[in-house]
C-alpha cells in the first residue's frame, strides 16, 4: 500500500524540536528508598501460579525487588545467570533479587511440584516512576465526566459549507457528527473539541476556525494510542487505516490487531507519553487517536501537532450507558466513510439490550472492583457504565447511591474497611482483572486481604473474575451484560468475559 511521507526537511525540523523542546517529558530519577511499584505484570507458566511484587528498593542507582510466588514449591530463581534461593512463608516462595525497571525481564523458576524439578520461564515487568498500561487505563476512567451539554448548543456553522443533517444516536451523549454537502463532516466532542473531516481531494474551507482540527481522508497511517478504540476500528474492518500502535503486540487481546502487528502491517510507535516521532514522520502519520491521558503530557500533544498530525482525544469511557461506549464505532466509521457497517454492527449489539429490557430484576447485589497495590479497593461510581451493565443484566450494584462515593469520577479508590461495610453482604463479587493482574482462585483473592473470608459471596462460592480482554472490548459490551445475566440466573455456559473462581 502506498503511504505518504513528509519531506526530509520536515523530519529534520521534527528531530530538532524533539531534541530542543521535548526532553522534559520523562520521569525524574527517584531517590534511594523502598517503593511500592506503580504496576507489575508477568506472563508465562501454566496460570496456576501467580507472581506479585510488593516492593522495590532503590540504592546507589540499583533496584532490588521482592517477588512472591503463590506456591511453596519454588526453591530457586535464575535471573541474568545468577541463582537466588527462596524464603518460604506459608504457601508462598519469596525471592529478593536485582531487577530492571520499566522493561521486560526474563526469570526462570524451578518448581518441585511435579515428579521431577522443572524449570519454568516467566517474563516480568516492574513499573516504577510511570504507571503500568492497565493503570493508565484506570486513570483515564477516573476523570470527571465530560460536559456533554456543550453538544446541545454546538456551533454547526462552517464557512463555505452547507449543512445537511446530523448523525442519529441512540445511547451516546459525548459526541455528535454533522454532515455537509460535498462529503464534509464535523465531529464535535463533549469536551468542546471539534474536528472537520475533509474528503479526498477536498479543500479546507477558507476562514475555518483555527480551533477546529482538520482530518483529511483517506486515512491510512493512524497512530492509535487509545487502546479502547482499536476494537471499534476492527468492528468496521478499519484496521487497514491503523498503521501505528501505542501498544505492543503482546499487549493486544484483539486478535486482528495482534496479528497485524506480528505480520508487520502495524508497527509499534511507542506509548502515548513517549511516541516514536521519527517513525510517525517516516510513516506519514495522518491522525493520532489518543485517550485523555495525553492531557497529562501536553508537550507530547504539542509535538505531534507540530509535525502536522491532528490529535483526536477519545472520550468513549465518559459515556454513562454501556452501549454509549460502543456507539462510538459510528464516529470512527465516519472518519473512514464506513457508516453503514457501523450501523449494522451497532444494531446487533443493541439487540442485547432489547432482549433483556423486559427481564425481571433478580434484586441480587453485585460488587465490581479490584484491589490496588496500596491496599485500597477501586470501585465504579453509581453513574458509571459498568453499574449500568449490572442493572440491565438484572442485578443491583452495591454502590447504587451516587452520594455514597462522593466523587464525580467513574472509578473511585476507597479503603478496604469502607468496601467491607458496603459489600460484605453482596450476593456476587466480580473482580476487575482488566485493570489488575488476573485472579485464578478464591485463595488469590484472600491473598489480597484476609477480610474477604467474611464476605457472603466468598462463603457461598459466588466470586467471579473478568479477563484481561474486557477493557479493550468496547465493541461487544453487550456480551458482558449477557455474562452478568447468566451469572445471576445460573445459566453460565458460553460466557465470553467472565469465569468463576474456585
Amino acid at each position: 500500500m502506498k503511504r505518504n511521507t513528509l519531506r526530509l526537511s520536515g523530519l529534520l525540523l521534527a528531530l530538532a524540536l524533539l531534541l530542543g523542546g521535548i526532553g522534559g517529558c520523562g520521569e525524574a530519577a527517584l531517590p534511594d528508598g523502598e517503593y511500592v511499584p506503580d504496576g507489575f505484570t508477568f506472563s508465562g507458566g501454566s496460570g496456576k501460579v501467580t507472581i506479585s511484587c510488593p516492593s522495590v528498593t532503590l540504592a546507589d542507582g540499583a533496584a532490588t525487588a521482592t517477588l512472591v510466588f503463590s506456591s511453596p514449591n519454588y526453591p530457586r530463581l535464575v535471573a541474568d545467570g545468577a541463582e537466588y534461593a527462596a524464603q518460604h512463608e506459608g504457601k508462598t516462595s519469596i525471592f529478593r533479587l536485582p531487577v530492571a525497571l520499566n522493561a521486560d525481564m526474563t526469570v526462570v523458576g524451578t518448581t518441585t511440584a511435579m515428579s521431577q524439578p522443572h524449570d519454568i520461564e516467566y517474563t516480568i515487568h516492574i513499573y516504577l516512576g510511570e504507571p503500568a498500561p492497565e493503570a493508565e487505563e484506570a486513570l483515564e476512567e477516573e476523570a470527571p465526566a465530560a460536559a456533554s451539554a456543550a453538544l446541545e448548543d454546538r456551533d454547526r456553522d462552517v464557512p463555505g459549507l452547507v449543512w445537511q443533517r446530523e448523525m442519529p444516536l441512540r445511547y451516546a451523549h459525548e459526541f455528535a457528527v454533522d454532515y455537509y454537502e460535498g462529503g464534509y463532516k464535523l465531529l464535535s466532542i463533549g469536551d468542546g473539541n471539534r474536528y472537520l473531516v475533509v474528503p479526498e481531494g477536498g479543500e479546507v474551507p477558507a476562514g475555518l476556525d483555527a480551533a477546529v482540527r482538520v482530518i483529511r481522508q483517506p486515512l491510512h497511517a493512524v497512530y492509535l494510542a487509545a487502546s479502547a478504540a482499536m476494537a471499534l476500528f476492527d468492528a468496521v474492518d478499519g484496521l487497514d487505516a491503523v498503521r501505528l500502535s501505542g501498544t505492543q503486540a503482546k499487549g493486544w487481546y484483539i486478535e486482528n490487531a495482534r496479528a497485524a502487528m506480528e505480520a508487520g502491517e502495524m508497527l509499534y510507535a511507542g506509548k502515548y507519553s513517549e511516541p516514536d516521532y521519527e517513525l510517525l514522520v517516516g510513516e506519514g502519520c495522518d491522525l493520532a487517536v489518543e485517550n485523555t491521558m495525553i492531557l497529562h503530557t501536553p508537550k507530547v500533544q504539542e509535538m505531534i501537532e507540530q509535525l502536522g498530525v491532528p490529535v483526536f482525544i477519545e472520550h468513549s469511557s465518559y459515556e454513562t450507558h454501556p452501549l454509549g461506549r460502543t456507539e462510538w464505532v459510528k464516529l470512527y466509521a465516519a472518519m473512514l466513510d464506513r457508516e453503514d457497517a457501523a450501523e449494522a454492527f451497532f444494531d446487533a449489539q443493541a439487540a442485547v439490550i432489547d432482549r433483556l429490557k423486559d427481564f425481571p430484576n433478580t434484586e441480587k447485589t453485585v460488587a465490581f472492583f479490584y484491589v490496588a497495590s496500596d491496599g485500597s479497593v477501586v470501585v465504579r461510581n453509581a453513574g458509571d457504565y459498568v453499574a449500568g451493565m449490572i442493572e440491565i443484566a438484572g442485578g443491583r450494584y452495591v454502590f447504587s447511591d451516587p452520594a455514597a462515593l462522593d466523587s464525580p469520577r467513574a472509578s473511585v479508590a476507597i479503603s478496604m474497611e469502607d468496601f467491607y461495610a458496603a459489600a460484605v453482604d453482596a450476593d456476587y463479587l466480580i473482580y476487575n482483572a482488566s485493570i489488575d493482574a488476573p485472579l485464578y482462585s478464591v485463595d488469590d483473592l484472600l491473598g489480597k486481604s484476609p477480610l474477604f473470608a467474611d464476605f457472603k459471596a466468598v462463603r457461598e462460592g459466588n466470586v467471579w473474575s473478568t479477563d484481561k480482554y474486557l477493557y479493550q472490548a468496547t465493541d461487544i459490551v453487550g456480551e458482558l451484560i449477557t455474562d452478568i445475566n447468566r451469572m445471576l440466573t445460573g445459566e453460565t455456559e458460553g460466557m465470553t468475559f467472565m469465569r468463576k473462581l474456585e
